[in-house]
């Protein structure tokens, strides 16, 4: 339990991204809805990134 927490604390910006958007699209959420939620979520991070537009976070997933 204690290592979970660390290890959500030591993820990156682009492994969040990466993982919510596993985590959306195994749900059934498609990317526009899924940008969407990401790009909202990140501001409440424990320690926010800069804001990232919709294109970077899709950059971020797919390169």
């Amino acid at each position: 339990m204690v290592l979970d927490v660390l290890a959500y604390f030591d993820e990156t910006t682009e492994e969040f991204v990466r993982r919510r958007h596993r985590e959306l699209q195994s749900r059934g959420l498609h990317n526009p809805e899924i940008f969407e939620r990401i790009a909202g979520e990140l501001p409440h991070r424990a320690v926010a990134p800069p804001a990232l537009s919709l294109r970077q976070l899709r950059r971020i997933v797919y390169g």
